[in-house]
């Protein structure tokens, strides 16, 4: 068996469905040793992984792009953050790689300077990304903006003209810091975002169509399904077996953003209509949000149970909060608020899954109007479900991850 370094990003939207790929990993006898956040060891314990942190520098840099007014500005900031961080995992992996001597590597999506440092070590080495990620593929809008996918020559037209204007610009200052830190660690310079992300032998998406978009991604590029962690056990509490209505659950960001207004929104939208709200704010509860008694509100809740009695899921556009009421056959409302949730938004739309409605838009009449649309859209909630088992999931990834191994 082998011996497995795993190293996130510090956001907890990325290690849970990473932790299900190491899990499977896990279960299969090999020795898992994880680099993650410091408050993730409160999601791991149990999972039989030799867990550590990384560099509290990393943590110390925040994902700070709320504070932009539009997607490009959002996505400045998100390619400034990552960027910083970079410069702390050269050296964060470079001694995790000394102390744990692996067979191999699966690195967070996010960690520039990881991934680089990972190649240069010469070991086999894995991708993962939680959500749909800038690569260049024909049919496929440029990432970020939620474009909906649009086919012929105005189509192809529309995609070039937008990576020329917006995403080239974006990308430079990324590639400049990217290349900065191959030169360090010694590995030929990359010329795009693409470029880059294609290094790695294998790149896991937690996603899968009819979600995902069609596309020739290329060889390397694996779509496992969205790595949901696997449905309660537990017996269910009171206060949810005691709800006597169908549930609309309601999730926000686990990582600071201008989402809090939601959960506000919906208990306004959903009054006197006959559901019970249940909404999650783990970002933190503020002090003024309304009661009443068909509505719960608390920082965390184990959506598995809600999901169970949910006829609808409103999210922020989380690729994590989305794609597991989807993986259960729950349509969604998705409103997003920046990252990558406009491209999440968007795919729930094409894919008949669910609606979207962009905050900027966003008021009790609409949003009631929204969830009604979504509930009439199981067929296509279950479709999508279908789908994502399709893909095999994290046993297929594991299999991949395997013989990447054996062909060393």
């Amino acid at each position: 068996m082998a011996t497995i370094l795993a190293y996130t990003s510090p956001a907890l939207g990325h290690l849970l469905p990473f932790s299900v790929l190491l899990s499977e990993l896990s279960r299969r006898g090999h020795a898992i040793h994880l680099r993650t956040l410091s408050s993730g060891r409160a999601f791991t314990d149990g999972l039989g992984f030799s867990v550590d942190t990384i560099d509290p520098r990393i943590e110390a840099v925040e994902m700070d792009d709320w504070r932009a007014s539009n997607p490009v500005g959002a996505l400045k900031l998100s390619i400034a953050a990552f960027s910083r961080r970079a410069t702390y995992e050269v050296d964060d992996v470079g001694a995790a790689l000394s102390d744990v001597e692996p067979d191999g590597v699966l690195v967070d999506v996010n960690c520039w300077g990881a991934q680089s440092a990972t190649e240069a070590a010469g070991l086999p080495w894995a991708c993962f990304s939680p959500y749909t990620p800038a690569l260049d593929v024909a049919g496929v809008p440029p990432f970020g903006l939620g474009l909906p996918p649009m086919s012929g020559v105005v189509g192809r037209l529309r995609d070039a003209t937008i990576r020329a204007a917006v995403s080239g610009p974006l990308e430079r200052p990324a590639i400049a810091a990217i290349n900065a830190l191959r030169a360090r660690v010694g590995v030929s310079p990359v010329g795009s975002l693409d470029d880059f992300l294609r290094r790695a032998p294998l790149l896991f998406i937690a996603t899968g169509a009819p979600f995902q978009y069609a596309g020739e991604w290329g060889r390397n590029v694996h779509m496992i399904g969205p790595c949901v962690p696997e449905a309660a056990t537990a017996d269910t509490p009171d206060w949810l077996a005691a709800i006597d209505k169908p549930v609309v659950l309601v999730t926000t960001s686990s990582e600071r953003q201008r989402d809090a207004g939601l959960v506000e929104t919906a208990v306004e939208a959903l009054a006197g209509e006959p559901v019970h709200l249940i909404a999650t704010l783990p970002a933190g509860v503020p002090d003024d949000l309304p009661g009443r008694p068909d509505v719960t509100i608390d920082r965390f809740v184990d959506h598995d149970l809600v999901l169970g009695r949910a006829v609808c899921a409103v999210t922020h556009g989380g690729m994590g909060a989305t794609q597991r009421a989807l993986a259960r056959g729950v349509p969604v409302c998705v409103v997003p608020y920046g990252r990558d949730q406009f491209e999440v938004a968007r795919r729930a739309e094409v894919a008949g899954c669910g609606t979207r409605l962009p905050a900027r838009r966003l008021s009790a009449a609409r949003l009631r109007a929204k969830i009604q649309e979504a509930r009439t859209m199981t067929r296509g909630a279950a479709a999508v479900a279908d789908g994502f088992a399709a893909t095999g999931g994290a046993a297929r990834g594991a299999d991949l991850f395997e013989q990447l191994l054996s062909a060393r």
